[in-house]
């Protein structure tokens, strides 16, 4: 047969055959230094910083060694043991939602992804059996907008993940180097005052990341927000990335109508709020603006030092305007921008909006926010909430940012019933100012970071001033435990950050607090100061009350915020005015 082929041709497939062998033989051994797939961008990455003379940080040398998404085969073998995970697993089994919190406990935390923090009654239901078949029977409501589960053993920890996603909600990426919860509004499509329903922008972003894995694996981890103008705040000033929005008025040259402004590099445990960039995004374009954003972030972050591999450094590093020259380059087109001067007033929030009933946008229809006690409640609680939501709601159940939910679409002939048999669950629809805007996070009860036993502390800090003053306007206090920040204590009226207080000269330490004061966002925006050092958590609920008391008695009219008054003051002067209140 040989013979009946021309030299030209026997050559040709000669050249055919040689480049199929090599072509096979790359796809049967890929290298980490021929890097394919969607984790070539995160190897290239890691491969420049070593070009430039860097040393990975461990995690990176974790995710290079096998992408956790590879390694579930072994979570399930380790759960047939009750095994708890080395450390290199610990980190990797968060790509799956579970983070492993001893030494605090013996167990894993399961933290979901909820899209724009909505979910229907019997998933909620759902949720409330597996805490009780493979948790610890309660649920916690985080800052995100998101449900964490806590006490599963290693045995259940696969039970726990697989059920998640028979209920038709997800674990996967909740955890570690990846885009956390996508949040939205949680009055989304219901607000009468909203520019937008943040719903399917979230939910868009949501499956966008889940069903792309070249975006897992980020420098660090990052978060997203949707604000639809809606009367309750969703802090996307404290994302990575944050979509508000606005109303762009005609004359301008723009075409007018609703858009999404564009602010980046939020991170309140750095002191930073997401800064406006001037860009203005049209509202069907805010994924394919936000993968681009991903996409430089990955090109750009820091693969060495993991305390500066947020994007916050890479923006101070590059600067705004380079890094969208950036984004605009992986588009292949320019951004759109906007004068400020373009942009119509946009609504107010209501600080009070996410407790209680109020009506929505329908007719004869409200929402109503219920108190839960610093963001938890038990499974019991969480299955009777389903139920009336199922009977008298329209079957959703919202998270807030606020450590709370909502029961929608309520037919205002029936409030005054769901009223009542939210109350007989043992549950609240009222709250004084201060505890509608307590905020604290999980704290040493089931976090092995925090200095302090937050959430009782913050309500032994709500006892004690509630019984002792009458404050008049909502009073915001976030308590954290470390300065990891998931409370937010930068952006609180009043923010207290975990720390071990030293009682004598011996080293001997007490649980405690360093204080800072006038912290804001929406319209008030801004991180708080340092007021206070060393403060016991003994001494925490005293230290409160001056503070609010001198608050009361030097604000310059009723009217006046308490975020503006500490801002009206310095330092040395407040701390005067508590030392007078205390006396």
């Amino acid at each position: 047969m040989a013979g009946d082929f021309t030299a030209e041709q026997k050559r040709y497939l000669e050249g055919f055959a040689s480049g199929f062998q090599a072509s096979r033989a790359r796809r049967d051994a890929p290298t980490k230094e021929m890097p394919i797939g969607p984790d070539a961008i995160h190897f290239a990455a890691q491969d420049r910083a070593i070009a430039n003379g860097g040393a990975l940080n461990e995690q990176e040398k974790i995710k290079r060694e096998e992408h956790p998404f590879d390694a579930y085969a072994r979570l399930v073998a380790q759960a047939k043991r009750n095994e708890p995970p080395k450390p290199a697993d610990n980190f990797r089994w968060r790509y799956h939602g579970l983070f492993y919190v001893a030494p605090t406990q013996s167990s894993y935390m399961c933290r979901l992804r909820i899209p724009n923090g909505i979910l229907t009654h019997w998933q909620f239901a759902g949720l409330a059996d597996l805490a009780d078949g493979h948790g610890g029977g309660y649920l916690h409501v985080t800052t995100r907008a998101n449900l964490q589960i806590r006490e599963i053993e290693p045995k259940s920890a696969v039970a726990m993940i697989e059920g998640v996603q028979s209920l038709g909600l997800w674990t996967r990426g909740a955890g570690a180097d990846n885009i956390r919860n996508i949040t939205g509004a949680p009055t989304a499509g219901i607000d009468p005052q909203e520019l937008i329903d943040t719903r399917p922008f979230a939910r868009a972003m949501h499956f966008h990341i889940l069903n792309d894995r070249s975006l897992s694996g980020l420098p660090r981890k990052f978060n997203i927000a949707f604000d639809g103008g809606g009367r309750i705040a969703v802090l996307e000033e404290t994302n990575d990335v944050a979509f508000q929005a606005i109303e762009i008025r005609d004359g301008h040259g723009i075409a007018p109508g609703v858009y999404f402004r564009l602010a980046l590099g939020g991170i309140t445990g750095h002191k930073d709020l997401a800064r406006d960039t001037g860009v203005i995004v049209p509202t069907d374009e805010a994924v394919e603006i936000a993968d681009a954003i991903l996409r430089v972030f990955i090109d750009t972050g820091d693969r060495t030092n993991r305390a500066r591999a947020r994007l916050k450094y890479v923006l101070d590093q590059l600067g705004f305007d380079r890094f969208l020259t950036l984004v605009e380059e992986k588009l292949g087109r320019p951004l759109l921008r906007a004068p400020q001067e373009a942009v119509a007033q946009r609504p107010g929030f209501d600080r009070l909006a996410h407790i209680g009933a109020h009506a929505q946008k329908e007719a004869q229809k409200s929402w109503i926010g219920v108190v839960l006690k610093l963001g938890r409640l038990t499974s019991d609680e969480a299955r009777g909430l389903a139920t009336i939501a199922r009977e008298l709601g329209d079957g959703d159940i919202r998270l807030t940012v606020w450590q709370n939910l909502l029961i929608s679409g309520i037919a205002d002939a029936r409030i005054d019933e769901a009223l009542a048999r939210i109350e007989a669950l043992g549950l609240a629809t009222k709250a004084s100012p201060l505890r509608a805007g307590l905020v604290a996070c999980t704290g040493n009860a089931g976090c092995r970071f925090a200095a302090a036993d937050t959430k009782r502390h913050a309500d032994e800090i709500a006892t004690h001033c509630e019984e002792r003053l009458e404050i008049d306007t909502p009073i915001n206090i976030h308590l954290t435990g470390c300065r990891h920040s998931c409370a937010q204590h930068y952006i609180g009226d009043i923010g207290l950050v975990g720390a071990r207080v030293p009682i004598n000269e011996e080293g001997d330490t007490v649980e405690g607090y360093n204080m800072v004061v006038g912290g804001g966002f929406g319209t008030e925006g801004a991180i708080g100061r340092e007021l206070l050092e060393n403060v016991a958590a003994t001494d925490a609920p005293r230290k409160i009350e001056s503070l609010l008391r001198g608050y009361l008695v030097h604000r310059a009219t009723s009217a006046e915020s308490f975020a503006a008054f500490t801002r009206r003051h310095d330092v040395e002067a407040l701390r005067r005015l508590t030392f007078e209140a205390e006396q």
